[in-house]
């Protein structure tokens, strides 16, 4: 029997260097194929929108209405209570910062401002994205493994039309709503407590709050919910098409759209900050 043959430490280095660069190469075709498909996507829904306007669109408003039902008054509990939390929390952070330099009525301005134009808006959307977006994309991958989307395509159905615009128009819509009513929750949690521990009274906590806010900051709020609400809608709709034919792609695609939504929020209301800061807003 013939011993086997030591490679010698060149060749194994010019070895492991070729697998290196094969797995980069492998990593940006992955990569490249999933902006492809978020382009593809996008783009189609784009069509559909116009079909839409245009009265071609096919899709069951039953559905739509569910959909919408679903992602507006069946949220109303949830997005109440972490938004009053957060308010609250606003508040308690403020108050001990601020009670250091005898300035407790100020709060009111801290927790408005703060309110309406960041906490609201992205509270609420990562809570839509841990909530709607996942299901979302569960049922849409589920859908994917039962071959109801074959089935879809296979009767001239277009699955973005059917399944995606009645998704995320609804959540579109839904969001700027749902963050309205997050705003109000969160000032009356910052209420709660600058009245029960800081002594404020009722007249000089709301006059500073509507003192403190202008509709600037509600229109910038209402911007970032519009806009959170489609990436969510979206996000959850993309992985829920890209899932595989199994009950484990199920779940993958659910962490996938909650992840990718929660850090797409989290991107875009980045881009909103720095725009804001530029343009003095």
């Amino acid at each position: 029997m013939s011993e086997p043959v030591a490679h010698p430490p060149a060749l194994h280095r010019h070895r492991e260097r070729i697998l290196a660069l094969a797995a980069l190469g492998k990593g940006a075709l992955s990569r490249f194929e999933s902006v492809r498909d978020v382009a593809t996507l996008l783009g189609e829904l784009v069509l559909a929108t116009f079909a839409l306007l245009r009265g071609r669109a096919r899709f069951d408003r039953a559905d739509t209405w569910a959909v919408v039902q679903a992602s507006g008054a069946s949220a109303l509990g949830v997005v109440a209570l972490v938004n009053l939390l957060v308010g609250s929390i606003l508040a308690f952070v403020g108050a001990i910062q601020l009670q250091k330099f005898g300035a407790e009525m100020f709060v009111a301005d801290l927790v408005g401002i703060a309110t309406v134009r960041e906490m609201a808006a992205v509270i609420t959307a990562v809570v839509l994205s841990g909530r709607t977006g996942a299901a979302f994309a569960a049922r849409i991958a589920t859908m994917q493994g039962n071959e109801e989307i074959d089935a879809l395509k296979t009767m001239g159905v277009s699955p973005v039309e059917y399944l995606v615009l009645p998704r995320v128009l609804a959540l579109t819509v839904m969001t700027p709503l749902l963050y309205v009513f997050a705003c109000a929750v969160g000032l009356l949690g910052g209420w709660l407590v600058a009245v029960g521990t800081l002594d404020l009274s009722n007249a000089l906590y709301w006059d500073r709050t509507a003192d403190a806010l202008a509709g600037r900051h509600f229109i910038l709020g209402a911007m970032k919910s519009f806009a959170f609400g489609a990436l969510v809608a979206f996000a959850g709709c993309f992985y829920g098409l890209r899932a595989g034919r199994n009950a484990a792609a199920v779940g993958e695609a659910t962490t996938s759209a909650v992840v990718s939504g929660i850090v797409g929020v989290i991107v875009v209301d980045a881009v909103f900050a720095l725009c804001a800061y530029a343009l003095d807003v």
